[in-house]
């Protein structure tokens, strides 16, 4: 047993066979070579890429391997990641959607050299104009370092079937940012099933926040392009 799969198992109860490390770490040295003519992440060793991409990645798994049988996509996804590692412990047919182009076909191109292809598709385009070419397709969703919690529970609401699942990344969310969320969970449609907070083997602070589509929500989405960002929903008036 490799020490990142020892680590895996005893800390976070996750097991990674021997075919899935060789992936995983596949997948992370094809990302840091492609990194040296593109900028998709600012981790330039392996052995940091191994904390802050690999096991932080596959510290959502648990989470979206509860969610129901489906789409899954990878919100903003940068250099792939969790999207890849993923699709890779999970095999569900995987969406990695970012608006920069030349980001996205790299990334199809490190899922081809992984033999992903059949799984793994690319959307470079913006949340909500996804949203409005396959509106509740998605059974989870994930988004890592993306936004605030407001607007990832907007962006990716209309994109979730009923029960459908966002599981987001967040290193120590304020106060406020969970309040505002809180705020419009009803709105929405939503409703936070778990709030995981812990530390990656290096002592970095994760939290994992899970929202759950429980019903439609009450105002038409998605709305134009960049309001998520710049307007945030807030508690309707009564």
């Amino acid at each position: 047993m490799s020490s990142f799969t020892n680590l895996m198992e005893s800390r976070y109860g996750i097991s990674v066979s021997d075919n899935q490390e060789a992936l995983l770490v596949k997948d992370l040295r094809a990302i840091m070579e492609v990194n040296q003519v593109m900028n998709l992440t600012r981790i330039t060793s392996e052995e940091e890429g191994m904390v802050l991409h690999l096991e932080d990645s596959l510290t959502g798994l648990p989470y979206v391997n509860e969610a129901p049988e489906g789409l899954y996509g990878d919100l903003g996804t940068g250099g792939g990641f969790p999207g890849i590692p993923l699709c890779i412990m999970t095999g569900r047919k995987t969406v990695l959607v970012d608006s920069v182009k030349k980001k996205v076909r790299a990334l199809e191109n490190v899922a081809a050299d992984l033999d992903l292809s059949d799984l793994v598709e690319g959307y470079d385009g913006r949340i909500e104009d996804l949203a409005l070419e396959r509106k509740g397709e998605f059974s989870v969703v994930t988004a890592r370092a993306l936004s605030s919690l407001p607007s990832l529970m907007e962006l990716a609401c209309p994109l979730l079937c009923k029960q459908g699942r966002l599981v987001c990344y967040k290193a120590q969310p304020s106060h406020e940012e969970l309040s505002m969320a809180d705020d419009i969970e009803e709105l929405l449609g939503l409703k936070k099933v778990i709030h995981d907070a812990f530390e990656l083997s290096d002592g970095s602070q994760r939290c994992i926040i899970v929202y759950e589509k429980v019903s439609k929500p009450h105002i038409r989405l998605p709305r134009r392009v960049g309001l998520a960002q710049k307007t945030p929903l807030t508690r309707p008036k009564k």
